[in-house]
């Protein structure tokens, strides 16, 4: 005799019950998410995902994010059930040291997660990347009938997601794109951490989403499996938008008497709620047991590999009709540079070389996309609402609005919206076949720097240009001169914070951050024109890409050693120039990159900085982060106050971030 075929609410329930039993067994997460989720996700991953276990990272996928990541055990429950390597004793493991099911899903350490997602709005963003990511891929490579790049960007989210500010920024954006593969399914279940969200969060969250130019869809039913699956097909349908799917759920569902409250939110259910639940939903089975019939039901592995299979031969016949655009895809979504990447990098640095004249490395850098935009395809640039300063377009960079959505799209306008510009870059990233690069002022790092941090959490390569990097800028007052933005920066683990003093050291920045594939970078770049002094002494590119080295060297062992970056560089050289004609023997050194230098052997640590020569940090921004350098015997000159609106010249003076203060100190 058969065994009858699971139903839908079956299905779901097995979702419900692998969080409820993972939670419980932690003493700790949120099973409020799943168990309301759960039939949007069964309806969803069974019968619309285009994915295959067998292969997480195949290009053509279709992308899940799971925005509201608090919810995780939805996601390691789907992982689970649909075939990938995630086995039940991982999930028994939740939220245990060096397990597989973190306390948030993170990318790389889950097979089947495209992102990380714990703070909250920031998923929904990446997705936005992602979507804008899959859109420009295929301008760029789909050709007639040869559709290699088709594929969709789903999202769950809950009301904190729509609550934090980074959600306009980036819907508003998807909106104007036109990205019309991305689809959100939004758990309207008027429930977060402090109860009922009537009390703090009333928006009318349709007609908000069609201001931005979404489809809206609902709200309708997120526990009627039909409602689900007509939503779902709406969706994909033809609109030119992107979709809104609002859900009307409870949170915690199933669960006699902690569904709907906020008690389900972030607690386990356990011992007496659990046997309630397992007996209202009829869910016999032990923890962490799911029947065969279940399991096989759930199982996406064979339709996984057909899905693959077919992309296969389209792949194959469109690589026979366009052969150099089939070589180029597969380079770009491998994340290897183009073939002449070692010519066109001689090149950077012979032009940056040729810089003679006092000119601001934000001016250097603008040089060097010249080149590197033209030479490497993959580079997506941007900027909120500061191109013109930023100085982030190359003479090949081709907006958005002036393409007209051609493939020769490279460079995105993201409006005055530094977060959403960060978090949406780290989406482009996340996606693959793109490297993304974005400029604000540095002062504004403050707005994007949680996003600018998940970069760093999930080594990705990103490329943030922070432009006016001191009081240098002059003018524009305190509100707009960074002063501890540098040192709260180099605080970020695995990013790696450039401040160049000049054009070599400008084009050594970008090279080394395009090449690097583990982590972010973050060039900090001037307003104000600088002297060329690291390609007039000749030094080697590859000790400038260690992060500190010795610029000028005095005759004979130094009696001090000035360590500067950026626009101070050339304080710290006309102070070693004036010390000589004192009979004063100093060294400079040029730290562009404190995170590579501290990466260095001590050995060669201890080359550029000596044992027992007292040491002097000059940096136009707070002192505390060189004392690390300097020591107790040693000396900085930086700014731990707020700066002033005056010409640049008059605030250095004003801050005493001088050559003079600086001969004083030696």
């Amino acid at each position: 005799m058969e065994t009858a075929q699971p139903n839908s609410r079956e299905l779901a329930n097995a979702i419900r019950f692998l969080a409820i039993d993972a939670v419980n067994q932690a003493k700790s997460g949120h099973p409020g998410a799943p168990m309301g989720m759960a039939d949007i996700a069964e309806v969803l991953w069974r019968g619309h995902l285009k994915h295959n276990p067998a292969n997480p990272s195949w290009p053509d996928r279709d992308r899940f994010v799971l925005s509201n990541g608090h919810g995780s055990m939805l996601l390691y429950a789907l992982l689970h059930l649909s075939g990938y390597a995630l086995s039940i004793d991982d999930l028994k493991n939740f939220r245990q040291l060096h397990s597989k099911t973190p306390g948030h899903p993170e990318v790389d350490i889950t097979p089947g997660v495209e992102t990380t997602t714990g703070p909250l709005g920031q998923g929904l963003a990446n997705a936005v990347g992602m979507a804008l990511a899959e859109k420009i891929l295929a301008l760029r490579f789909n050709r007639g009938d040869h559709n290699i790049v088709d594929h969709r960007t789903w999202v769950f989210l809950g009301d904190g997601c729509l609550m934090e500010g980074i959600s306009h920024e980036a819907c508003s954006l998807a909106g104007v794109w036109g990205l019309d593969k991305l689809v959100c399914f939004y758990d309207d279940n008027g429930i977060s951490i402090d109860g009922h969200v009537d009390g703090w969060f009333r928006d009318d969250t349709a007609a908000r989403f069609r201001a931005y130019g979404w489809q809206v869809i609902g709200p309708i039913d997120g526990h009627d499996a039909a409602a689900i699956a007509a939503a779902t097909e709406k969706a994909k349908q033809p609109t030119g938008k992107p979709t809104m799917i609002i859900c009307r759920t409870t949170i915690g569902w199933g669960a006699p008497t902690m569904a709907g409250t906020h008690d389900v939110h972030g607690a386990p259910l356990g011992e007496k709620e659990t046997a309630a639940t397992r007996a209202a939903l009829g869910w016999t089975h032990a923890p962490f047991d799911i029947p065969q019939s279940i399991s096989k039901a759930w199982n996406g592995t064979a339709s996984g590999i057909v899905h693959e299979a077919e992309w296969q031969l389209r792949f194959n016949a469109y690589a026979k009709a366009h052969p150099d655009l089939a070589i180029e895809f597969e380079r770009m979504i491998s994340g290897m540079l183009p073939p002449n990447w070692t010519q066109l990098k001689s090149s950077l640095l012979a032009l940056a070389k040729s810089i003679s004249a006092p000119t601001a490395s934000r001016k250097s850098s603008q040089q060097m996309l010249d080149l590197l935009v033209a030479g490497i395809p993959e580079l997506l640039g941007g900027s909120a609402d500061l191109t013109g300063s930023n100085l982030t377009a190359g003479k090949t960079s081709r907006a958005w609005h002036n393409a007209e959505q051609g493939s020769d799209v490279n460079y995105i306008s993201y409006g005055v919206r530094e977060f959403g510009m960060a978090a949406i870059m780290n989406g482009v990233a996340l996606h693959g076949g793109l490297i993304p690069y974005g400029g604000t002022f540095a002062v504004f790092s403050d707005y994007a720097r949680n996003a600018i941090r998940m970069s760093a959490l999930m080594k990705q390569r990103v490329v943030h240009v922070l432009t006016h990097d001191s009081i240098g800028l002059g003018e524009d007052g305190p509100t707009h001169q960074p002063i501890e933005h540098a040192a709260v920066l180099r605080l970020i683990p695995d990013l790696h914070v450039w401040r160049p003093c000049d054009g070599y050291e400008t084009a050594v920045a970008w090279s080394t951050a395009i090449e690097r594939r583990d982590g972010p970078s973050a060039l900090l770049l001037s307003r104000q024109n600088l002297p060329q002094l690291s390609g007039a002494n000749n030094i080697d590119p590859t000790h400038i890409a260690q992060g500190g080295y010795v610029l000028s060297d005095c005759a004979g062992k130094p009696e001090a050693v000035l360590i500067a970056t950026g626009s101070e560089v050339g304080l710290a050289i006309e102070a070693q120039q004036q010390l000589l004609q004192q009979g004063r023997h100093v060294r400079v050194v040029s730290m562009p990159c404190t995170a590579l230098f501290d990466a260095q052997p001590v050995s060669y640590q201890q080359q550029v900085l000596p044992e027992g020569v007292r040491r002097i940090a000059i940096e136009a921004g707070h002192p505390d982060f060189w004392r690390k350098y300097v020591g107790l015997s040693g000396a900085v000159i930086g700014i731990a106050r707020f700066g002033e609106s005056a010409p640049a010249a008059q605030v250095y003076e004003l801050l005493g971030v001088t050559t003079a203060k600086l001969i004083a100190a030696v």
